[in-house]
């Protein structure tokens, strides 16, 4: 039985160099957040700006559920998507979520937040992502799994070191070519172009400088300054982030915590 690995992020959280990561590997089979149809498509919870629906695409958590399945069945496979567009369903889809390997990538929200809005000024608090990621975790947990979590901040600093460390933790030898982007850009990257500017021009992931993260702040506050419900999201997601955070670095957040 082929392996199915999850990465489950949130937008803007580094999960499509990571994706490419993935690619350059040769060895997977690979998705790019097929899930989207589900929450955009076929129950149109909103309209997401800079996607061309392709034709012939499965549309309903059911079928996208079963293609993935199908694909397993000739080579491992690997997709990434936002916990947002499958909770709670995946949960109790008992079957499909015990038959995943489970990772969690992460990243700071006043990163995040700022990078995701620069795309699309209408996104919701529910986008933003980390509380579903958040809830996701701890019923994984619960159901018995053992999810691993990764900070986009660490694989930025340690790229090597912390790619090898999540392909032990899952299962996967270690891929030198991984690192050295010579593929040309996934064809189901061309749905979503519009989001995958920088990553798509990028032949590997940048080492993170002091300098990067001290303009994130400034420019997270700036922004906030003129659009204020931004630091309300911020407030609201900042405490699943630091759960997260918790858990990357190897602590228990879950217990003790109720899930809340």
């Amino acid at each position: 039985m082929n392996k199915i690995i999850a990465l489950w992020s949130h937008p803007r959280s580094m999960s499509t160099a990571m994706e490419r990561v993935m690619r350059e590997r040769g060895d997977l089979d690979c998705a790019h957040e097929p899930f989207m149809y589900d929450y955009y498509v076929s129950r149109q919870v909103r309209r997401m700006p800079h996607f061309d629906v392709q034709p012939g695409h499965p549309v309903s958590y059911e079928a996208i559920r079963d293609m993935l399945l199908e694909r397993a069945e000739q080579k491992p496979v690997f997709f990434k998507d936002m916990s947002y567009y499958v909770m709670p369903r995946i949960l109790q889809d008992a079957a499909f979520r015990d038959r995943l390997v489970n990772c969690f990538l992460i990243r700071n929200p006043i990163a995040s937040i700022p990078s995701y809005y620069k795309l699309d000024p209408d996104l919701t608090l529910e986008e933003i992502g980390l509380e579903a990621q958040w809830r996701h975790y701890t019923g994984l947990k619960q159901a018995g799994h053992d999810p691993l979590v990764i900070e986009a901040e660490a694989v930025r600093s340690d790229t090597r070191g912390t790619l090898a460390r999540m392909w032990e933790k899952i299962g996967l030898e270690f891929s030198e070519a991984a690192f050295d982007w010579q593929n040309e850009n996934p064809k189901d990257w061309q749905q979503v172009d519009g989001w995958h500017g920088d990553v798509s021009s990028s032949r590997a992931i940048r080492p993170l400088t002091l300098e990067e993260i001290a303009g994130q702040e400034r420019k997270f506050f700036a922004l906030a300054r003129k659009e204020p419900r931004l630091l309300d999201y911020l407030e609201h997601h900042l405490p699943y982030y630091l759960r997260l955070k918790g858990a990357a670095l190897g602590e228990d957040p879950v217990q003790g915590s109720g899930g809340d």
